[in-house]
């Protein structure tokens, strides 16, 4: 009776069937397909990207408690008010009513000069609200996913450029705590078009021109400067002819100019003008053309005379060192002979030193590359830059992170 109880013996060890190999886990499975797409930097760049994310929410969530939104105010503001800044008003309006929402007449524009920002991110942040119903949490979601790409493809950039085993984690490093990284969390197409230009130029790097100027042309959706990366393309096309390549690919090297065209037809058939971005740009931000010794004069005069509060006057004084900065990377590409990353950087830097004065200068460096593969190089030769990188960088970076996430100028 036990016997039955107990169920029947069991098979002797010559007889038992062999076990069958337990499949593995769906997280299991997960783990070996991001082992086979991730190498380790890869994962050590992921690594500090969700370390620095975690540090910028912690950062906005104290901004909220410290700097309320009311005077005197017994409750904080809701957190995502913290991302809700500056530009991401043009983009939620662009993305929600469409560059032209309201009835006007022909020649017309919309008032806050919309037309100025490309349509690239605010279609993507369209169709995203299409599953995720807040347009703030959507446009923060765009941003993670396009900057854990982003950091990914740079670290693979700089292992690219430099032979040591610690280059790609330095540079994603310094990259993550540069002063202006905080605009990579919120709203901003900075994340988005580092994460279609650093795996554009990945593939030019390996000769791949089809799937660079693909990849550049959707940067240009996002961000004029993908017209930059497209001429950058075809300098280091035509060296690798010089090397012994062909020119079959030179035709791919048009594609980069099709979204300009497309946008620029758009923006036409409601104003009548091919290039109305530009002009909203100069209506909204002073960005006519100026000699550049003209536009560092008045610049210079924002920085340092008594037209501007101080937070202004800081601004200002920003904009001249990202200039200096740059002119300096610029030499040192030359130098090198490094002539597409020159003619990528030069063009940013006309483009931006051209204006009546400089503006988003500082933001703009998240978009050179050279430089954070440089600063990396340049630190692991000499150990002490990097301690001098983090000691400016550490104190610059809170400042403007607290001075974004608060929605606060000092002035």
């Amino acid at each position: 009776m036990s016997l039955m109880i107990l169920g029947p013996a069991p098979a002797t060890r010559e007889h038992a069937p062999a076990p069958e190999p337990a499949s593995p886990g769906w997280a299991a499975r997960c783990r070996r397909r991001a082992a086979r797409l991730l190498d380790r930097g890869d994962r050590e760049a992921l690594w500090l990207y969700l370390l620095t994310r975690i540090s910028l929410w912690g950062t906005a969530y104290c901004t909220r408690l410290l700097f309320p939104d009311r005077p005197g105010a017994r409750e904080p503001a809701p957190l995502l008010t913290a991302f809700e800044r500056w530009d991401w008003h043009h983009y939620l309006h662009i993305a929600r009513d469409g560059y032209f929402p309201g009835p006007m007449g022909s020649g017309a524009t919309y008032g806050d000069n919309r037309e100025a920002f490309f349509p690239g991110f605010p279609m993507l942040l369209r169709a995203v609200h299409t599953v995720v119903p807040h347009w703030t949490v959507a446009g923060l979601l765009i941003s993670l996913v396009a900057g854990a790409v982003a950091v990914v493809a740079l670290g693979r950039t700089a292992r690219w450029y430099t032979a040591h085993a610690e280059a790609g984690r330095r540079t994603v490093l310094f990259f993550l705590v540069s002063p202006c990284a905080v605009f990579l969390v919120a709203g901003y197409t900075e994340a988005l078009f580092l994460a279609l230009a650093l795996p554009a130029w990945l593939a030019a790097l390996r000769h791949h021109w089809a799937l660079a100027a693909l990849l550049t042309a959707l940067a240009t959706t996002v961000r004029v400067s993908g017209l930059f990366l497209a001429a950058a393309l075809a300098v280091h096309l035509v060296a690798a002819t010089r090397a012994g390549g062909r020119l079959r690919a030179l035709p791919w090297l048009a594609l980069p100019a099709a979204p300009l065209l497309l946008y620029g037809g758009y923006l036409a058939a409601h104003t009548g003008d091919w290039t109305a971005w530009k002009h909203a740009q100069e209506r909204g931000w002073y960005r006519t053309f100026h000699l550049p010794w003209d536009a560092w004069s008045a610049t210079w005069e924002a920085a340092f005379g008594d037209r501007h509060p101080t937070g202004y006057a800081l601004m200002f004084q920003a904009e001249l060192l990202a200039m200096v900065v740059g002119i300096v990377l610029l030499c040192v590409l030359a130098r090198r002979r490094l002539w597409p990353e020159a003619a990528y950087l030069g063009l940013t830097l006309a483009a931006l030193g051209t204006s009546y004065w400089y503006m988003s200068l500082p933001r703009s460096t998240l978009l050179w590359w050279p430089l954070w593969v440089g600063l990396a190089a340049l630190s692991l030769r000499r150990p002490r830059v990097k301690a001098v990188y983090l000691c400016l960088a550490g104190p610059l970076t809170t400042i403007l992170a607290v001075t974004f996430l608060s929605g606060r100028w000092a002035g």
